[in-house]
Formats: C-alpha cells, sequence, structure tokens
C-alpha cells in the first residue's frame, strides 16, 4: 500500500483536529487502511461535519467551519479548484471534502457506529468493512458515479462481501 496519501490524510487531520474536527476518511484510501489491499487511489476522500441536507444547501455554505478548512488547505499549499465539489489540489494529489452527516441517509451508515482510530495523537474516523460496504452499494447506484466509477465499485463491492464471508483474507 503507498502510504503518501495516508500519511498526508494525517497532517491534514492533525490541523483540522487543532480546530477540533475529527475526520472521516473515506474512498479508496481509507479502503486501502481497512483491507491492507492497494486500489489505486487517485485522491484523499475526506468527510467532515456538514448540512445533512448535503447539495441541498449551497458548497460554501453545506459544509461547517468551511473557511476555517479553506485556511488550513491553503497553508499547506493546496489551491481550491472546484468549490461544488470542495476539490483542493497539490503537486498532483487531490483531496476533496464530503460531509459526513449525509452519511445516515446516503448509505444508512450512523456517525456514533463510526469507529474512531488514534495516530501519532491525531484522532480520525475509518470505516469498518461492512459500512464500506454500504456505502459503495449505494454509490453504485448513484448515476453519477455508476458513470464514473462503476466498475471500480462492483470490484470493491465484490471484494468487501467475499472478505466478509471469510474468502479474502487481509494484507
Amino acid at each position: 500500500m503507498d502510504n503518501h496519501k495516508f500519511n498526508e490524510f494525517i497532517k491534514i487531520a492533525k490541523k483540522l483536529n487543532d480546530i477540533e474536527i475529527i475526520p472521516l476518511l473515506m474512498g479508496s484510501v481509507g479502503l486501502e487502511v481497512v483491507t491492507g489491499k492497494n486500489w489505486d487511489a487517485q485522491d484523499l476522500d475526506i468527510h467532515v461535519p456538514g448540512d445533512e441536507r448535503g447539495w441541498e444547501v449551497p458548497p460554501e455554505l453545506n459544509i461547517y467551519n468551511w473557511n476555517e478548512i479553506v485556511n488550513i488547505m491553503k497553508s499547506m499549499e493546496y489551491s481550491l479548484i472546484d468549490l461544488h465539489e470542495h476539490e483542493f489540489s497539490t503537486e498532483g494529489l487531490a483531496v476533496e471534502f464530503g460531509i459526513i452527516d449525509t452519511l445516515p441517509s446516503f448509505a444508512g451508515v450512523q456517525i456514533e457506529d463510526l469507529e474512531m482510530h488514534e495516530m501519532e495523537e491525531v484522532k480520525y474516523y475509518l470505516l469498518n468493512l461492512e459500512q464500506y460496504l454500504s456505502v459503495y452499494e449505494s454509490s453504485s447506484k448513484d448515476s453519477y458515479r455508476a458513470d464514473k466509477n462503476n466498475n471500480k465499485d462492483i470490484r470493491k463491492i465484490d471484494f468487501l462481501k467475499s472478505m466478509l464471508n471469510g474468502n479474502q483474507k487481509t494484507y
């Protein structure tokens, strides 16, 4: 597993912890941490507190503490490249922020069921295998994501089901 993206997440999470945000590492990088398998992550997906209505709220308002997050990312030499997607970029690495509070309605994952982890005094959340399966199954039904990532999502769903059934070993 390429630790570069995870190490960058820890750096960002430390700064988020400084403003009392405990982020959730989502996407392929989080899945790599949980499964030990390289999923060729293209970016970092970080979920933070925000309005549970998600896209119904203007992008500059739907993530709480957005201005502070922008300042943190700028201090780390990231540039905001897409406000609607809450996407930042630096030296070939993209970081997208999502809203942790949309998980219950989107995938049936309850915030209070998330497991907190700590590394180098940095606190963050990770989904477990069942929660990842719920998220990817919900994502695969989303038309935008289905067009963009469906083959990758289906591979992940099959792998997670196999792991949960005891047919795959963690790495």
